[in-house]
């Protein structure tokens, strides 16, 4: 995902929220079908880091769920830091025909949840000084891989103790043990002690230049580690969506959000089905309910083949609300601040989610149980 410039309480019940409005003065009337806890509203500062705050978002819903999660913060830093390392490695390994940037995808969580664990919030800030800002550190780490991984012919085997050494120095080396809560643990005992196992979670897209109900590696730049990821039709995975948020589960959403239509000042992320939009037109249409384009498979795919959709940005579905002409929406934690009308929340149309999903990682139990069948799911 790339950088942060693209790239309410947390919980509320249906009864406490009955109905509400995107922003003040809109005509939108929202009825919250589901809302989930998810923690509170995070700000990834001026870095590109929205896939690690996002995917900890869905990993601090996720030990909420498990009621073994309460009052818990994870650590976005501690996966960021985790991960630069094997990034810079393959990049090397790559002779520099790979990608290094502080971009990354949910793949990376689960990877270092499954090999390295997870620690709070309050153990490990990365160095945090006022806001996150990585400009300085990701520039020298990039003078050092890119110098040795593209122009060296004869590589000096510590070379990666200069990465090392340049992420201690801005972000602090990460914790092995600590003790929180009156208990001592390791970053994977911690992440146990939340009930949290990266076997428990799948990555589902939809696309149609793969077969479905197979795996294939998504061709984005961040994935970097080549993941791979389950394909379905577009209708299983608005159904996987939506069954997920009825039956408890949070879904982590990478997206594209460069469309005219999501606007995170105006709490809305809509695809309004008129060609050559106006400034007024569009302004309109954040307050008054629009007819929105109907997304195909086909319409879909062209806008990811021509680069239209790409994958700009992480975001944590925490709840499904339904407008006044009966419209699905989805509520959206985003990783910008508490600076919106939605306080950090905002609502996508379910034809915004259509079209602009790049990929979803979701708990195994939150996918129907015919689909499951058919992708092999246990």
């Amino acid at each position: 995902m790339k950088k942060w410039a693209l790239c309410l309480a947390a919980f509320c019940s249906t009864a406490a929220i009955a109905q509400t409005t995107n922003k003040e003065g809109s005509n939108y009337k929202f009825t919250v079908v589901k809302n989930l806890d998810a923690g509170d509203v995070e700000n990834q500062g001026n870095t590109g880091t929205c896939w690690s705050f996002s995917g900890l978002s869905f990993f601090q819903a996720e030990a909420l769920r498990n009621s073994k999660g309460k009052d818990v913060n994870l650590s976005e830093m501690f996966v960021v830091r985790k991960m630069y390392p094997l990034k810079a490695a393959n990049y090397v390994r790559m002779h520099g025909k790979a990608n290094f940037a502080e971009g990354g995808g949910f793949p990376d969580d689960l990877l270092c949840l499954r090999e390295y664990g997870l620690v709070p919030q309050s153990i490990y800030d990365g160095n945090r000084v006022k806001t996150y800002n990585h400009a300085e550190m990701t520039a020298l780490m990039e003078g050092v891989v890119k110098k040795i991984g593209a122009t060296e012919t004869t590589i000096n085997p510590n070379w990666n103790k200069a990465v090392d050494g340049i992420l201690n120095a801005y972000m602090g080396d990460a914790p092995e043990q600590f003790e929180y809560n009156g208990k001592k643990y390791t970053p994977k005992t911690f992440a146990k002690e939340l009930g949290l196992d990266a076997d428990d979670y799948v990555m589902i897209t939809s696309f149609t230049h793969h077969p479905f109900y197979e795996q294939f590696v998504l061709e984005v730049p961040d994935n970097w580690n080549w993941d791979r990821m389950y394909n379905v039709p577009l209708n299983d995975l608005t159904a996987i969506a939506e069954n997920a948020i009825q039956s408890g589960y949070t879904i982590a959403w990478a997206a594209d959000v460069s469309e005219k239509g999501f606007n995170f000042s105006q709490g809305l992320a809509i695809v309004p089905d008129v060609a050559n939009l106006t400034p007024e037109q569009l302004q309109k249409a954040f307050t008054e309910p629009v007819k929105e384009l109907t997304i195909t498979p086909e319409l879909r795919q062209q806008a990811f083949d021509n680069y239209e959709t790409q994958d700009d940005h992480g975001m944590h579905i925490v709840g499904m609300s339904k407008d006044q002409n009966g419209k699905v929406f989805y509520r959206v934690k985003n990783s910008w601040g508490v600076n919106n009308p939605g306080s950090g929340f905002f609502y996508v149309s379910e034809p915004y989610f259509a079209y602009k999903t790049t990929s979803i990682m979701v708990n195994k139990k939150a996918v129907p149980r015919e689909i499951a069948k058919k992708l092999g799911i246990k």
